[in-house]
């Protein structure tokens, strides 16, 4: 073998090795996805500052301590005074009196009774709950768009590589006729039908080329990296079988866990918590206040000198008894609000029940569908390999043989796009059940090539 010869088959192979070893997964993209999209982590930001906001609710009910001090200066001129002598009248200076205080002091507060504040606390632990539910929701997003996004590369790579075999076959069709028009066996109809059928297939070629292109673009952007290549799925293909079979089971999981659903009802909570809040504005308080200092006083003249020291401790009672109709009208907001959260309930309800039997439907007839299709491949590889032996005995012409090379590989274009189409529709079910979780996206990863 000649040495450019070895040189470049040694290029080659480790070029697909290198190929081969950057091949990434989807359980791995989706990790590199949840430390790069922003989305996410925008999410993700805002549930962890909702501890924090528990954190101020709670501070209500404890003890609060605070130190003060200021530092006065006073100074009081006495008015002018005359004395009468024997040389006439005579001006007196009277004594100006100043004096410079420094005061320091603790003062302290503990609340005995706020309805107000125990339902704020209570409001900011749902809130917790809340955004927890949020982020949920947020993580089965993610999972499905990294999903989505790996599969149509694949799919776009199929799309591509049936193309390539389509205009291959073609090409050979093609230079098949003009041989056989050049020998006389065939018309010139022939390889005009041909040609046709090549440029229509270097046009979805180039086509298919540009698809794979945006698909990895989009799937790039995602995970934050560059060229990133998917593993494809393992031949044979064994797509998982759907449990339970039945779609009340999966009716029945998300009306008791689906995040949307939970979040919803937290909302409730909060409006009925919030209607406690505002008649809690017709409630008394009562706190316990303290306070602990002294005063420095300085000066000269009749002022008070020395060191000072107080003590105090009591208890502060507050009742509402006006509030020109601003309580009672907050009540009646806090009703009509209530009421909102109420039917946003209901339509959360409906919503999760109605995704969940859509995806449950449309995963049964994408099962269909990849058996359908399967059983299409077969016969039509059957069909384009009689059509090919009848073509050579002259028996079908030139025509019949690019119909059932169309055929056959518009057949496995439509297995392998409703092969990944199963595949996310399973993931759509779980996440419109509300059971999509981590371990789903790593079990697919099973499917994949290793």
């Amino acid at each position: 073998m000649p040495r450019t010869t070895l040189l470049a088959s040694v290029v080659c192979s480790l070029a697909a090795l290198s190929g081969a070893a950057q091949a990434q997964s989807l359980n791995e993209l989706y990790e590199a996805a949840r430390a790069y999209d922003a989305s996410y982590l925008a999410s993700r930001a805002a549930a962890d500052s909702v501890q924090y906001r528990l954190t101020q609710a709670q501070a209500l009910k404890k003890p609060t301590l605070g130190l003060g001090s200021s530092v006065t200066h006073s100074q009081v001129d006495p008015p002018t005074v005359y004395a009468s002598t024997a040389a006439g009248q005579v001006k007196v200076a009277g004594d100006r009196v100043g004096s410079t205080t420094v005061q320091a002091g603790l003062s302290a507060s503990y609340s005995l009774y706020n309805r107000a504040s125990g339902v704020t606390i209570s409001q900011a632990e749902r809130a917790v709950e809340v955004a927890r539910a949020e982020l949920e929701i947020a993580e089965q997003d993610l999972m499905v768009r990294v999903a989505q996004a790996y599969f149509d590369v694949l799919a776009a790579r199929e799309a591509l590589a049936t193309a390539q075999a389509a205009k291959k076959a073609t090409a050979e069709q093609l230079a098949s006729a003009k041989r056989n028009f050049e020998v006389g066996t065939a018309t010139i109809t022939d390889t005009r039908e041909a040609q046709a059928r090549f440029d229509r297939g270097l046009a979805t070629e180039l086509a298919a080329e540009n698809d794979l292109r945006v698909k990895r673009v989009t799937l790039d952007q995602l995970v934050g990296r560059v060229d990133v290549s998917p593993k494809p799925l393992a031949v044979p293909v064994a797509l998982p079988a759907v449990e339970p079979l039945a779609v009340e089971p999966w009716l029945q999981r998300a009306e008791e866990g689906h995040p949307q659903l939970r979040r919803a009802r937290l909302g409730l909570e909060v409006a009925q918590l919030e209607i406690d809040k505002a008649r809690a504005g017709n409630a008394p308080t009562l706190d316990l206040t303290g306070s602990l200092g002294g005063q420095d006083a300085s000066g000269r003249g009749a002022s008070p000198k020395g060191f000072t020291s107080s003590a105090s401790v009591g208890v502060q009672f507050k009742m509402p008894l006006y509030t020109g109709g601003a309580t009672d009208a907050r009540i009646k907001e806090t009703l009509a609000l209530a009421e909102r959260s109420r039917n946003d309930v209901e339509f959360a309800r409906r919503t999760v029940a109605e995704n969940t039997k859509r995806a449950f439907l449309s995963l049964q007839s994408l099962g269909a569908q990849v058996r359908a299709f399967e059983s299409a491949e077969a016969s039509s590889k059957l069909a384009l390999e009689a059509t090919q032996l009848g073509y050579k005995v002259g028996v079908r012409v030139n025509l019949d043989v690019l119909n059932a090379q169309a055929q056959l590989f518009a057949t496995q274009n439509d297995l392998a796009k409703a092969r990944f189409d199963s595949l996310m529709v399973g993931l759509r079910l779980r996440q419109a059940s509300g059971q999509l979780r981590p371990e789903d996206i790593a079990a697919l990863d099973a499917l994949l090539a290793k």
